[in-house]
């Protein structure tokens, strides 16, 4: 007798007494660990899809996670026979943009922090150490789903390698304020120790010698910067949702909402006295994530108007130019990034990313590595709804017109959408739309108005434009005025790092940038029933009145 374990899609017959780390190891997939299999590190995620009663109950290690998550060292198989089906969270790799800076059509500065005179390494001119060989640095975006780590020659600017992981935080919940939560009843810091553990082996699986690194530069929204920082997350997640770095600037106890620490405080495999820089936060929940963005589009010398939106668990909006700005934050919730969703999935390998229909039903569809599909992720939920739409099979209010309860999108793999899936994509899609009526209200300005429109976010590269256009997630305007510029994030964290000089210009730039508070608004309710609805969104006035 044995149990069919399955594990990041692979499978093996394992007994009674087994560790799912050591079914794992068995088939030579790789689980994150710095404790040697004892519990310690609490690194070794893995989250059950199926069979969770055929494991041994949570150990004292264990206590700490929720919902299906488990410590794959802990976690012992206790039945003779059943399946038990779940996945690590290094599931190959998230699909990130790898261009460099030099493929951004804004013309760059470039002026590193990280310099060399002979053998002395110097860090904002002082000496660091005396060494030779490369000089390293990174740039990290850390997103409230995915992470992305760029190794980067701070003397050519070339972007050397790339690596991506989904964000193991996720057993403290898959939005900010439920991780916000957990950090404020957890105590240890669980959740940075965590990310960083992640974070750690990430670098160390790139191609150089961990004391070449000497800066790194940190992207991310408020509450995930501050948590790799090891701050306190609690204000975040109260009116008016400040991190304690606004709060401190606005006291006059520092002169920006940036962080700063090293490597070795950090714990990360780094010349221990390397820099560790955050960008500094936009306003609230528009975080350091949205800065790198600004920094991406070139925004600290835009003198035309254009908006930016990075779509993700978080949307942040950004409406203006370097001299006079609005932003906002749009709750949107998980679902884009598939979450909440019953087949959703993030952008990785086995993800189905497009979706054709005809008469008949599925015509066709593509799957991210080409192989069989997993689930759907993002694009593909957008892509899926666009056509819904475009065949009647959908109506603007999200419901079937033929009375099911589900559209199946693979039968052999048990793909599918549910109402229930599209009631939850609505609501991300309603708050985006109140976000952008009342900011583009507030500005004085008509979508029209733009002379670009720039669309952000982990799926924003691959998204069809006419889909989402049809549904309304995105304002109907020509292609001429759109632009998708997918992990803008991790892009603009390069420009930070390989530029001092563009630091400076977006502390600048953040001055005139006024922030709006969407639940203050006495109009937010009416405008997001309005923005779940799956139609084009043409014009400002359209806001209810």
């Amino acid at each position: 007798m044995s149990v069919r374990v399955s594990i990041d899609s692979k499978n093996l017959d394992a007994t009674r007494g087994a560790t799912l780390f050591e079914c794992a190891e068995a088939m030579e997939i790789r689980v994150p660990t710095s404790c040697h299999k004892n519990g310690k590190c609490r690194e070794c995620l893995v989250e059950i899809d199926e069979g969770a009663e055929l494991l041994s109950p949570r150990s004292a290690e264990e206590e700490h996670l929720e919902g299906d998550f488990r410590l794959s060292c802990r976690a012992t198989l206790t039945a003779d026979d059943g399946c038990v089906r779940g996945h690590t969270l290094r599931r190959g790799s998230i699909r990130i943009s790898e261009g460099g800076v030099a493929s951004a059509s804004v013309e760059r500065r470039f002026d590193p922090a990280v310099t060399r005179d002979g053998e002395r390494v110097l860090l904002d001119g002082v000496e660091l150490c005396r060494r030779p060989g490369p000089l390293h640095g990174l740039a990290v975006d850390v997103g409230t789903t995915t992470v992305v780590v760029r190794l980067v020659d701070l003397e050519s600017g070339s972007v050397l390698a790339l690596r991506s992981f989904e964000n193991p935080q996720r057993f403290g919940g898959s939005d900010v304020m439920a991780r916000i939560r957990y950090d404020t009843d957890h105590k240890g810091k669980l959740l940075q120790r965590t990310l960083l553990g992640y974070l750690s082996h990430a670098i160390e699986d790139f191609e150089c010698e961990a004391e070449t690194i000497y800066e790194i530069v940190v992207a991310g929204n408020a509450t995930m910067r501050d948590l790799l920082f090891g701050l306190d997350v609690y204000s975040i997640g109260q009116m008016p949702y400040q991190s304690i770095t606004e709060k401190e600037v606005e006291a006059g106890e520092r002169a920006s909402t940036s962080l700063s620490t090293t490597a070795k405080k950090l714990r990360l495999p780094a010349f221990p006295d390397a820099r560790v820089w955050a960008l500094p936060l936009v306003r609230g929940h528009v975080g350091a994530d949205t800065a790198a963005c600004l920094l991406a589009i070139g925004f600290p010398e835009e003198a035309g108007t254009v908006a930016l939106m990075d779509v993700g668990t978080n949307t942040e909006l950004v409406v203006g130019n370097a001299t006079q700005a609005l932003t906002a934050s749009c709750p949107a919730g998980p679902a884009f990034e598939g979450g909440s969703i019953a087949c959703g999935m993030p952008g990785l390998e086995g993800a189905i990313e497009s979706v054709a229909l005809d008469a008949d039903g599925v015509k066709e569809t593509g799957v991210i590595g080409g192989g069989a599909p997993a689930g759907i992720c993002g694009s593909g939920l957008i892509e899926l709804l666009g056509e819904l739409r475009r065949t009647d099979r959908m109506n603007e209010l999200g419901r079937f017109v033929d009375d099911s309860d589900r559209f199946v999108v693979d039968e052999s793999k048990n793909v599918y959408l549910t109402e229930a899936d599209i009631s939850e994509l609505a609501q991300a899609k309603g708050a985006n739309v109140a976000g952008l009526y009342l900011v583009f209200e507030r500005h004085g300005i008509d979508f029209a108005d733009l002379d670009r429109f720039y669309f952000a976010g982990g799926f924003a590269e691959h998204l069809d434009l006419d889909a989402a256009r049809r549904i309304g997630l995105i304002p109907d305007l020509p292609d001429d005025r759109l632009a998708q510029i997918g992990n803008a994030s991790i892009e603009g964290a390069t420009v930070a790092l390989l530029s001092r000089s563009a630091r400076e210009d977006l502390e600048r730039t953040l001055a005139n940038i006024e922030h709006v508070e969407l639940e203050a608004e006495s109009r937010f309710f009416d405008c997001f029933v309005e923005g779940c609805q799956f139609r084009p969104v043409t014009t400002t006035k359209e806001v209810p009145r």
